[in-house]
């Protein structure tokens, strides 16, 4: 079995365990309630609702993070190793590769603050107001 499908596989089997619990069901609302408890039952539909859209902004949130830092340390680690192997084949140009490699670390850096800013955002909606 080749390293790329190995790959693939674990990365389906993160993908399957990460949605699991969203393919979870919840009990539905009796049929039979009173009439003085329908109001109750809608507005504890409605309260479900709502935390189960948080529930999946937590599962985005993650997810967002999660691949944003697996990108970057991937980008990162394949920066350093082209330096370091320009700088070892033409020592002479360490000064220009060096200062490549430190503006590359820093944009790539600030894409991961980014995706780290935009899981807050999601995180800090106030759910109950906008639905």
């Amino acid at each position: 079995m080749s390293t790329r499908m190995k790959v693939l596989g674990l990365l389906m089997f993160i993908v399957v365990l990460t949605v699991a619990p969203l393919l979870a069901q919840e009990g539905a609302l009796p049929q039979n309630a009173p009439r003085e408890g329908l109001r109750d039952a809608t507005r504890a539909a409605q309260v479900e609702s709502k935390a189960s859209l948080y529930k999946l902004s937590l599962i985005v949130a993650g997810g967002i993070i999660t691949l944003a830092v697996i990108a970057g340390a991937f980008c990162q680690a394949k920066a350093i190793s082209a330096a370091c192997e320009g700088i070892s084949r033409n020592p002479g140009g360490a000064p220009h590769i060096r200062f490549l490699l430190l503006l590359g670390l820093i944009l790539i850096e600030t894409l991961v603050i980014y995706a780290l800013l935009v899981t807050f955002i999601i995180l800090m909606v106030k759910w109950g107001q906008y639905a």
